[in-house]
């Protein structure tokens, strides 16, 4: 920093004495020898305003004889003929070691010259900024930095704003909370389907032009598999039935026999080993509001799990009738259930909390056409119809053992056209309505007897009388309320059998 160049709106400093060459006295080595500290700013190169005339200034060494105050003096002393006050003020040294105040001179040295013979500006040239008043700056000064800081914000905040809308942070990571591996827990849905899908087959069958889809589960480890009939009757006699299992291996069935009137029928798959046969329940412990999962592949999406509760027990329902003569039409005293039920549940199981099967899913009431269809094509409104497991058991054993199923019966033709409440034993055929020697024979129906009961459950129309009896064994015995002549009677039957289609 050049020192008391003594141009205005400088801070004045010790320029007095230079040695030869360009030496300043305090060792500072200037390198532009023959510089002049009093020539035009910087130094030899051109400045704004045109240099000042020369100044001679007194030769800063005082002559011989001179008297020169010691260091601090202020009043010259007796006998030297200068008045009081003659003497500059002494020098004052910066308290900070940084900062000397105006005309104040470097501690230790004393130039009488600096202050007072300060150069003017030269004719014409601008003069000096102005000084400004203390107070002013630091205001100034924090005025502009809070400019500064609310322009950055502004500039921020709207960069990022727009790099986060357009996806410029790719390196987002968001928190996660990791599951626990553990098995799920008993009696859960998640522990049912986890116990239940290895026994859970999807058929795909096709023959004759027709073609479909529907559901099974393994009865044992020999390859047995029970589903509907509805589901095996597009193979016909010649026809292919693949079976695919959960893990994703497939193989070939062969039906073993098929009941329409049960919609029931067993196939079977040979070559396969490793099978999970599934838990067999009892559906005469079901009540009303037992919470069920319903496993099957509902428009060929296998291994679909749904849930829900038993609407009703005991619900008897009649499905099929495609045939012409009614032979496929099924009699079911079934369970129902708001579980989720769609075409390709057919055949798959209704399991119960302890991941035992209790029911057969084989019908839906649709929306669209108001009946009760197996492998109807219209979607689940929440009415889905199951036959019971213990029904389907026996069913299962009999088509196993001997290819065909058995039908419990009365001996009996029942009147179609009858409109009435009840089941109306007739005949329009001119055949005998009750067939001689039969159990209702035995019993003592007679033509023309309405049958209201059967061990008390009311019974309303006649396809809900052959439900009831198809609910039981051969055998069996039953208390048929009868209605007679304005008299209601009692009589005790014993079912019959016979072979079914």
């Amino acid at each position: 920093m050049d020192k008391g160049n003594g141009l205005p709106g400088r801070q004045g400093g010790s320029q007095a004495h230079w040695g030869a060459a360009g030496q300043r006295p305090d060792g500072d080595a200037d390198s532009r020898p023959g510089h002049d500290p009093y020539g035009t700013p910087p130094y030899g190169q051109p400045g704004p305003w045109a240099p000042a005339p020369p100044v001679q200034r007194p030769n800063p060494t005082p002559p011989a004889g001179t008297f020169v105050p010691p260091p601090g003096a202020t009043t010259p002393p007796a006998g030297t003929g200068l008045p009081p006050g003659a003497f500059p003020p002494p020098p004052v040294a910066s308290t900070t070691g940084t900062t000397a105040l105006p005309g104040a001179q470097p501690a230790g040295r004393y130039d009488p010259w600096a202050v007072s013979h300060a150069m003017p500006p030269a004719p014409g040239a601008p003069a000096g900024p102005e000084p400004e008043p203390a107070g002013r700056r630091p205001v100034r000064l924090v005025a502009a930095a809070a400019l500064i800081a609310l322009l950055a914000g502004i500039l921020g905040g709207t960069v990022g704003i727009y790099l986060e809308r357009n996806g410029a942070f790719s390196d987002v990571r968001l928190p996660q909370t990791r599951a626990e591996s553990n098995p799920p827990a008993e009696g859960s849905i998640a522990g049912i389907a986890d116990a239940v899908l290895p026994a859970v087959v999807t058929l795909h069958v096709s023959g004759g032009g027709a073609a479909g889809t529907g559901t099974g589960f393994v009865l044992d480890d020999t390859g047995h598999i029970l589903t509907n009939a509805h589901v095996v009757r597009p193979a016909g006699a010649n026809g292919v039935i693949e079976v695919t299992f959960g893990s994703g291996d497939t193989a070939r069935a062969e039906v073993v026999g098929q009941d329409s009137g049960y919609d029931l029928a067993v196939v079977r798959v040979t070559g396969v080993s490793g099978l999970t046969p599934v838990e067999l329940g009892d559906s005469d412990a079901v009540r009303v509001g037992d919470p069920v999962v319903a496993i099957g592949a509902p428009f060929d999406l296998e291994g679909t799990v749904t849930s829900g509760i038993i609407s009703a027990t005991e619900r008897p329902i009649t499905a099929g009738g495609e045939e012409v003569d009614g032979s496929d039409i099924s009699y079911v005293n079934a369970l129902q259930t708001d579980a989720p039920i769609n075409p390709g549940n057919s055949g798959g199981p209704l399991v119960d909390v302890n991941g035992r099967v209790i029911g057969v899913n084989s019908a839906i009431r649709t929306g669209d056409s108001g009946g009760l269809e197996g492998g109807a094509q219209g979607g689940s409104v929440g009415l889905g119809f199951a036959i019971p497991i213990n029904q389907a058991k026996d069913v299962a054993e009999q088509l196993i053992n001997t290819g065909r199923a058995t039908h419990p019966v009365i001996g009996v033709t029942l009147d179609t056209g009858y409109l009435g409440d009840g089941a109306r034993v007739g005949s329009s055929t001119g055949d005998p309505a009750v067939v001689p020697g039969g159990p209702a024979d035995q019993a003592g129906v007679e033509d023309g007897d309405v049958i209201t009961a059967v061990d008390g459950d009311r019974v309303r129309s006649g396809d809900e009388l052959i439900v009831k009896i198809r609910s039981h064994r051969p055998g069996d015995e039953l208390t048929l309320t009868v209605e007679r002549g304005g008299e209601n009677l009692e009589l005790v039957v014993t079912l019959g059998e016979s072979a079914g289609e």
